[in-house]
């Protein structure tokens, strides 16, 4: 299957945590989304764990169907630390995309366990994430996402309670100081429940396992999966719902990409500065930066300074942009990119290598485009016009990607 193909079928699944989330609401989602239970307790059990059941209730939650997952065992108090639950994983006859999976989620918890109580990471005892519900929630999600075929996990901002909770270590603050760990430099926002919406099991699951988006990402829904929480929430129900649908592309080849463009405008800044931030910007991630002049207040010329990039970069870019200029704020929003297909090849000339962009255009056919300084490096030292390097270039064969 080549890249265009596979990006076209890529199944996206996109937690929508409106009201938190954990191992429970995200297993109840899953088994909702067509999970077969019988299955997956027959795959869990061959972690060679206490024996257990899982119990899926299908309940009404302000009147929206939904799948209560829930773990059953007896007298299973056994500590297990971090050292004993990775050989426990590692052991198992799971395919290594589920145990490297199941292995990330317990080892962001045990990173942000370890942080807390300034302990060393392999002897954490995981006491409540440790017990065997937490095991049968974090290897029956990542099952889960393989049965299901799911190559990209992508979740909303999270909400985050408020008020106290018991646990091993005795009254707690909301949200849990572990879950606080876990979600470090990720989206969150202050919920208006006093409950614990968010656990560390299912704070993990989303940091370990995907990525976070401020929007629904572009896609084409297939299915709606709900898991339902235990607690009776406030004015709002206390669901997970799993959007499950194929990315979407908008033309039947190229890639979409979605970016965010930051933007301002300057009238009283020094020329010169342009230059100087242009090449600071490609440099610390941005990928397209222009200016374009525009009018501004009290028919004053200025120059709208645009800037395109990951939303990985936004914040980044914008602290730079308000650093390096006179702006006193900057804006941003969501665009979309549809890009074709490329790759970065290399082509032998007689003066030597040049590197050159091949592009598949729509109808199957190629487009080179030479690099420009790699051009005009040979047009200077060879004393030859530019355009006669491009044309040899272009008529060269790649000899490597």
């Amino acid at each position: 299957m080549d890249t265009k193909e596979s990006e076209i079928k890529m199944t996206i699944a996109y937690f929508d945590c409106f009201s938190g989330i954990s191992g429970d609401m995200t297993l109840g989602a899953l088994l909702d989304l067509g999970v077969p239970v019988d299955w997956l307790k027959a795959e869990l059990e061959k972690l060679s764990i206490s024996a257990f059941d899982i119990v899926a209730d299908n309940v009404s939650c302000n009147g929206i169907q939904a799948v209560r997952a829930k773990v059953i065992y007896e007298n299973d108090h056994q500590h297990r630390d971090f050292d004993f639950i990775q050989k426990l994983i590692n052991n198992s006859p799971f395919s290594e995309k589920v145990k490297q999976n199941s292995l990330k989620v317990f080892d962001c918890i045990a990173e942000a366990e370890a942080r807390i109580h300034g302990c060393e990471k392999q002897k954490v005892h995981f006491h409540e994430v440790g017990a065997l519900d937490a095991l049968v929630d974090i290897a029956g999600t990542c099952l889960g996402l393989e049965y299901l075929n799911i190559d990209t996990l992508i979740c909303s901002a999270l909400p985050l309670g408020k008020g106290f909770v018991e646990s091993q270590h005795g009254t707690l603050p909301v949200p849990a100081p572990a879950t606080l760990e876990i979600l470090k430099g990720l989206p969150v926002y202050g919920g208006r429940q006093s409950k614990e919406i968010v656990t560390p099991t299912g704070a993990a699951i989303v940091a370990a396992l995907g990525r976070f988006a401020e929007s629904m990402p572009y896609m084409r829904i297939e299915k709606t999966g709900y898991g339902s929480g235990t607690y009776l929430l406030k004015d709002q129900p206390n669901l997970l719902r799993i959007i499950l649908g194929k990315n979407a592309q908008p033309c039947s080849t190229g890639n979409l990409g979605k970016l965010v463009k930051i933007e301002t405008a300057i009238d009283d800044m020094n020329p010169e500065i342009f230059g100087y931030l242009m090449d600071k910007l490609l440099n610390q991630g941005a990928l397209d930066v222009f200016w374009t002049p525009v009018h501004m207040k009290k028919s004053r010329p200025g120059t709208l300074v645009s800037v395109l990039c990951g939303l990985d970069k936004r914040d980044e870019l914008s602290r730079l942009i308000m650093a390096e200029t006179t702006t006193l704020g900057v804006r941003y929003h969501d665009v979309y990119r549809t890009s074709l297909n490329r790759r970065c090849v290399e082509v032998q000339t007689r003066f030597g290598p040049v590197r050159v962009k091949e592009a598949e255009l729509l109808n199957g056919s190629t487009r080179r485009t030479p690099e420009f300084e790699d051009c005009k490096r040979i047009a200077e030292k060879n004393d030859i016009a530019l355009q006669e390097v491009y044309d040899l270039v272009r008529k060269s064969k790649a000899i490597c990607n």
